[in-house]
């Protein structure tokens, strides 16, 4: 098992050698435009372009919680975006985050990164806009990805 490691820096900019996977959390209303999307979308154009055409096109794919796309953005480079928050807006069920579909969301990621050969870079997924809790996040990205011996940095904006 490797270490979480921790940062402060930009997320979208991350200083590794070898491929790389920027992972983030979408959420299922097809909704692209604030939080960590807006610095995704200022320096690539491909992950937007690729969520929305997901989610237009959702009746015949597999778009939905749990669910994730990585989109290349470099040779070197993807972002894996993941559906892990239902709606926007904290309600009557409590914020956006849906805990379990970050689980299932890290677990494909494990796997695309194993098979990429690829380091894992992110901001502190579901605990901005999406409303959820570091300390319940933090263990899932252990287990399906330091214990898989995923390099896996977290940034912190300095």
């Amino acid at each position: 098992m490797v270490p979480l490691s921790y940062v402060q820096g930009d997320a979208t900019s991350p200083h590794a050698a070898g491929p790389k996977i920027i992972a983030h959390v979408c959420n299922d209303l097809g909704g692209w435009g604030k939080g960590f999307v807006v610095a995704v979308s200022r320096r690539w154009p491909e992950p937007e372009r690729d969520y929305r055409a997901w989610h237009r096109e959702r009746a015949r794919n597999d778009f939905g919680l749990g669910a994730v796309r990585v989109v290349q953005v470099r040779p070197d480079t993807w972002v894996a975006n993941m559906i892990g928050q239902h709606g926007m807006r904290t309600g009557s069920k409590g914020p956006p985050i849906r805990y379990d579909a970050v689980d299932r969301c890290l677990d494909a990621l494990a796997g695309h990164a194993g098979r990429l050969g690829a380091s894992v870079h992110m901001p502190r997924i579901g605990a901005g806009l999406a409303g959820g809790r570091w300390e319940r996040i933090e263990p899932l990205i252990i287990t399906r990805l330091c214990a898989s011996d995923i390099p896996t940095t977290v940034y912190d904006l300095a």
